[in-house]
């Protein structure tokens, strides 16, 4: 990470921690008979389905088995048996899908059971009947067992929700001299499913600079079932086959990697062959993705150094005759709300009112996102930002919020663009057109390249001279609504992580390659102005978003394009409660999928390599406290399809795509955080996001204050509101400002009224339809910012009595916590 290095008693704190997460954990043997099905009606008009089973299970094999297709038959019956080894501490789900196959179009998909493996005992056989549908009795039944294997335990490395697996290196050997005799142009392909890699490919142009013996390498899970599948490229006649005992001619020949090492003698025909060897190595690599909830070493490092600007400025403000010791400091937090423009102005007002009332040494945390991170990232090249007055840094703002934009749209700067664009592409990223939008912002906000990276931000931190920037995101996934699934990410100078999962990187690493924690591919620390890119994406809002806006709710949409899930009776009891209960999927039409991919498609969105590739849960994830706290999506109970996000890109969006609000980080029970001044900068109704947000961790039981603002005041805002509940020690105190315009009409400072030659500048009109602060709006006039400006320090200003007596009530609760432990 970027800053300094933390204390030698944190790193040992967290090697303590990392050594305690490893297990030993002993394999299984499961069996699974297919046996048969009954009274399965018909999925094409002419005839009886053409039935067959495949089955699914990820985290014991990457290859999806089946069984023989059993033609014009209702009543098919297999008597098919698969093994799979497992591991019995993650969670295994089997995916059992019916399908009826088709020659001339996609075979049609019936039914899928899924099926969690940890309901069944060692050493006993269970037969099943799943019931597909009751009113056509139409099952299927199936036959389990599972048994211990005497084999050498693996060591995981967990956090109770994520399980991080052994490696093995998996070298493959190729002699490719014939080959290259053979083919003048092409590559030789290699394939492992579920590895790093997955794809290798070898050239076998005759003039190609590959030695005798080539070896190309793949990072495997060490106890997987996998194949290697071998490709030619293929001729324009191709006369000759990979025989391998086949009678057809192909170009393709898949090796079960049972046993190693392997040593074949592939045949391109009857007299022409050539040798491969593979051999699994161990790969002992530590982790680089930090598994725990806690802290890291760093943050926890400026917490110390923190609190010792929090409680000078304490013990002055709120006149304190004793100094207050660590465990008596209270966690002030600001947190703030996107808008573009408007909140990037909005905020320097608020942090100057704050530096006027001597508070900004009392907060400890901000957080931001979409436009207020603009704001943040600016201050934030300035490691004594908040030491020093702000007018300079304001002036600074000013001149690019009212410069034109045209500019940015120029000739040279288009050059730019596709020149930063073209060498990003060289370094390894994946682009979009939200890194061009990252381009512009960076246009509209510097007059020349920003060169600082996220990482960079350490020095502005690194003995505790500001508050902790941390910035939010959130992730989804391709067909699913907002609604539907969204992760919430963090983003500090010292770490980039899952909220939910528990999982986190060095920011230095966003971007680059990971596989089952490991870093495999590093690429140069990406700019910044690509991270405000991301943050601030507004162009990723879907069909769906707009629905939302106008009903606040998908049902409608859910009944023609969500697959139907529902619990079935196996007889096997859940003997634990985090057991699964037996469930069954029943697709969509393919129209309802056409539909969804229209409703939740989005014209562009930011795309990173995942961080969580290759990892899998643990069997007792969903009985987390951590992952419980913001257990929000239909897939949280569905581990497959969260490994399977997990290996496709981290797609991020600026994060009021679902709530403008940027509260989650700062309820992480293991930040302690008492008070959050909540900066509203919002379009529109002003109690909106907070109305929404309440809502949203009520339903999730975290600790939240109830935030209620009688129909009167939400017709005419106040300038602060204050919420705290008295019965939960564990909810912060909220104070909550609204962007309104109540007394500044009418005062210049606060208890000194205007005279009437200098009225015009309380004019100040947020929430008009012609107001000329809208979101859409990217330049101010001079006048228009400096209004702005001094109409958010005028609120904090105006509103100094409740803040300090907020931080009096959160010294009393933190004395009061003390005394009672």
């Amino acid at each position: 990470m970027g800053a300094n290095s933390s204390s030698s008693e944190a790193l040992a704190n967290n090697r303590e921690e990392r050594e305690r997460t490893k297990e030993e954990t002993p394999f299984r043997l499961l069996t699974v008979r297919i046996m048969r099905a009954r009274n399965i009606q018909k999925a094409d008009m002419l005839s009886e389905s053409d039935c067959y089973v495949s089955l699914s299970l990820p985290t014991a094999s990457s290859e999806v088995v089946q069984t023989q297709t059993v033609p014009n038959s209702k009543n098919p019956e297999w008597n098919q048996t698969f093994t799979f080894r497992i591991d019995s501490r993650i969670k295994n789900t089997l995916h059992l899908k019916l399908c009826d196959e088709d020659t001339f179009t996609k075979d049609d998909h019936l039914y899928t059971v899924v099926f969690d493996v940890g309901k069944l005992r060692t050493g006993q056989t269970a037969r099943v009947s799943f019931t597909l549908n009751p009113e056509t009795e139409e099952e299927l039944d199936v036959e389990f067992k599972l048994q211990n294997i005497p084999d050498r335990p693996e060591n995981i490395i967990t956090n109770g929700i994520l399980v991080s697996r052994e490696v093995s290196c998996l070298e493959v050997r190729v002699d490719i001299e014939k080959l290259k005799q053979q083919f003048t142009k092409g590559d030789l392909t290699l394939t492992v499913k579920g590895s790093s890699e997955e794809t290798q490919k070898i050239s076998l142009a005759p003039d190609s600079s590959q030695s005798h013996s080539n070896i190309v390498q793949f990072h495997c899970i060490k106890n997987h079932q996998s194949n290697l599948k071998i490709t030619l490229p293929t001729k324009k006649f191709w006369s000759k086959c990979l025989c391998k005992g086949n009678t057809g001619c192909t170009s393709t020949v898949i090796l079960p990697l049972t046993e190693l090492p392997l040593q074949e003698k592939i045949m391109l025909g009857e007299n022409e062959s050539f040798d491969l060897h593979v051999e699994a190595k161990d790969w002992p690599k530590d982790l680089d993705v930090r598994l725990g909830y806690g802290l890291g070493a760093e943050e926890q490092d400026f917490l110390r150094k923190r609190k010792k600007y929090v409680a000078a400025a304490l013990k002055k403000i709120l006149q304190l005759q004793k100094e207050l010791k660590d465990d008596e400091v209270p966690v002030i937090a600001i947190m703030t709300t996107g808008g573009g423009t408007r909140s990037f102005t909005a905020l320097y007002g608020s942090l100057l009112g704050l530096q006027k009332l001597n508070l900004l040494d009392c907060i400890t945390y901000i957080a931001g996102l979409s436009g207020t991170t603009w704001t943040m990232c600016k201050l934030y090249e300035d490691p004594d930002w908040s030491q020093k007055y702000l007018e300079e840094a304001i002036n600074k703002a000013r001149r690019q919020v009212i410069k034109s934009k045209l500019n940015c749209f120029s000739i040279d700067k288009l050059n730019y663009y596709y020149n930063e664009l073209s060498q990003r592409t060289k370094e390894g990223y994946r682009t979009s057109f939200i890194d061009l939008w990252g381009l512009v912002i960076e246009s509209m906000l510097y007059d020349e390249k920003d060169n600082h990276t996220l990482s960079d931000q350490c020095m502005a931190v690194s003995e505790g001279q500001n508050p902790l920037p941390i910035y939010l995101s959130v992730s989804l996934k391709d067909n699913y609504s907002a609604q539907d699934f969204k992760e919430w990410l963090e983003f500090t100078p010292y770490e980039v992580g899952s909220i939910k999962q528990g999982a986190y990187i060095h920011s230095e690493d966003f971007g680059n390659e990971f596989f089952m924690g490991r870093l495999m591919k590093k690429f140069p620390e990406t700019r910044i102005c690509f991270i405000l890119g991301m943050w601030s994406s507004i162009f990723s809002l879907d069909l769906i978003y707009f629905w939302n806006l106008a009903n606040s709710s998908e049902e409608f949409w859910y009944r023609w394009t969500r697959d139907r899930l529902e619990d079935i009776d196996d007889s096997l009891l859940p003997s634990k409660p985090h057991e699964l209960d037996s469930r069954l999927l029943t697709c969509q039409s393919q129209l309802s999928y056409t539909l969804r991919d229209v409703l939740t498609g989005r014209p562009t969105i930011a795309e990173y390599p995942n961080f969580l590739r290759g990892f899998q849960f643990h069997d007792e994830y969903l009985k987390n406290d951590h992952f419980s706290a913001w257990k929000d999506s239909v897939l949280d109970s569905r581990p497959n399809l969260l490994m399977e996000t997990a290996d496709q890109p981290l797609s991020v969006v600026d994060t009021g795509f679902f709530i403008n609000t940027s509260y989650p980080p700062l309820l992480r029970p293991e930040r302690k955080v008492d008070v959050i001044l909540h900066l509203n900068y919002s379009g529109g109704a002003q109690t909106l996001n907070l109305d929404q947000f309440s809502k949203y961790v009520s339903e999730l039981g975290v600790p939240f204050p109830k935030t209620e603002i009688s129909e009167e005041d939400r017709n005419n805002l106040k300038e602060c509101y204050v919420f705290e509940d008295k019965e939960n020690a564990a909810a912060p105190l909220v104070l909550f400002f609204p962007l309104t315009n109540e007394t500044f009409r009418a005062f210049e400072a606060p208890g000194v009224e205007r005279l009437s030659t200098n009225m015009e500048d309380g004019n100040v009109d947020v929430s008009g339809l012609l107001s000329p602060f809208g979101t859409r709006e990217v330049s101010f006039s001079e006048d228009n910012f400096d209004k702005l400006v001094k109409l958010t320090e005028y609120n904090i200003l105006n509103n100094e009595n409740k803040i300090i007596e907020a931080l009096h009530v959160a010294v009393e609760r933190k004395k009061h916590q003390k005394n009672q432990k």
